[in-house]
């Protein structure tokens, strides 16, 4: 299953709710990772967008909580609104709260973003040996986010394959490729050695640096030409 919550609101639509969080990670002397506060809200909203997206999911708004102090606020706010603009989402309103009262040692952001769904749209998946897959992206943590940025997908391009009919999109977070793929389908069980691909598939991928495809075989061409040397095939045996 998916990190969200979908909630019906209406005969034909559903609200989707996901949600992110980073600890430890910003401008503080305590911070872990240390990197500007646009590029931790950025990373943040791409997981939670990505999360939304792949469900189905079109984003109306995202609330930010900020535990880093008054002052990060209106950078924290731009890197929201660059994840925005690469998704062509500029009109979506950002709200939110700081936590003014008390000085914390470490940063933190908390960050929800809200989507409507069509109730028309599957919300399971069955699996099938007539399925390829593939990996858009490639598995980064902390770190190696900033080192190897050229690595990580573009949100655009998650847009343009997000908007393709009858492929399965799937982000893959902190608990790795093989986690997110025992999710993807309610009728079949991955193990690390059914997988053949040169990416790490037990890796963490952090802030959401990558994501799986599955697909029929006559959109795999389309599918390369659209992620270019983001494309990672898996084969599953």
């Amino acid at each position: 299953m998916r990190d969200i919550i979908t909630i019906p609101i209406t005969s034909t639509e559903s609200l989707i709710i996901a949600s992110d969080n980073s600890g430890g990670i910003g401008m503080k002397t305590e911070d872990h990772v240390q990197v500007s506060y646009e590029t931790v809200a950025y990373y943040s909203f791409r997981v939670a967008a990505m999360e939304c997206m792949a469900a189905g999911g079109v984003p109306f708004s995202v609330v930010l909580h900020n535990f880093c102090g008054d002052n990060t606020w209106s950078e924290l706010v731009k890197g929201i609104q660059k994840g925005l603009a690469e998704l062509n989402l500029e009109n979506v309103p950002i709200t939110g709260s700081t936590e003014s009262n008390f000085h914390l040692q470490q940063s933190a952001v908390g960050l929800i973003v809200l989507g409507k769904r069509s109730l028309s749209k599957k919300s399971e998946n069955i699996f099938s040996n007539h399925l390829m897959f593939a990996v858009i992206g490639s598995p980064l943590v902390g770190n190696e986010v900033l080192d190897h940025a050229n690595q990580v997908v573009p949100l655009s391009v998650f847009r343009e394959v997000n908007k393709l009919e009858e492929i399965i999109v799937w982000p893959v977070g902190s608990k790795g490729i093989l986690y997110e793929l025992n999710q993807m389908f309610t009728n079949k069980e991955f193990t690390k050695e059914m997988l053949h691909t040169k990416l790490d598939v037990i890796k963490s991928s952090g802030p959401a640096t990558c994501f799986i495809i599955a697909f029929e075989q006559d959109q795999e061409e389309k599918l390369k030409k659209i992620a270019a040397g983001f494309y990672h095939f898996i084969t599953v045996k």
